[in-house]
């Protein structure tokens, strides 16, 4: 049996990630949409719990740009990910949020998780989970961490 070569997979799973990167910055959301599974599984960093399906997590997509005006940030770094024949896994850290029209930064940086699976030959992320540390002493999120 021989192994599963990833090199065509980790380019195509990596142009996934930077056209949700661009979506995000061009504020697409129909664009963004397209690289997830219909059923997909979603924990946000902003609620609810969990998002189920594609439409559910689209409609949540445009509230929290509608919380971002301006020029959109969603930098990812240091994306590794695990790749089988038909499922992987992978994680990054993202500086997620939007610079208003004077200058203001006002951004943030999260942690992030996915599944992904290939349908019909295509990888969607099926799975995405992110979330930010927080203090346990004040219950407040710790977005100014750095990498």
């Amino acid at each position: 049996m021989t192994a599963h070569d990833t090199t065509a997979d980790e380019a195509a799973v990596r142009a996934l990630f930077d056209e949700c990167r661009a979506a995000v910055a061009a504020r697409d959301i129909d664009r963004l949409m397209r690289h997830y599974t219909d059923d997909l599984v979603a924990f946000d960093a902003i609620g609810p719990l969990r998002f189920v399906g594609r439409a559910a997590y689209g409609a949540h997509w445009h509230s929290c740009l509608d919380m971002c005006p301006g020029q959109m940030i969603f930098d990812m770094q240091d994306l590794a990910l695990s790749l089988g024949d038909t499922v992987g896994f992978g994680h990054y850290l993202v500086y997620c949020g939007a610079t208003a029209d004077d200058g203001t930064v006002q951004a943030g940086w999260m942690r992030a998780s996915v599944g992904l699976c290939k349908v019909d030959g295509q990888w969607r992320i099926a799975h995405e989970h992110f979330s930010a540390p927080f203090e346990p002493e004040s219950c407040k999120a710790q977005f100014g961490l750095t990498p």
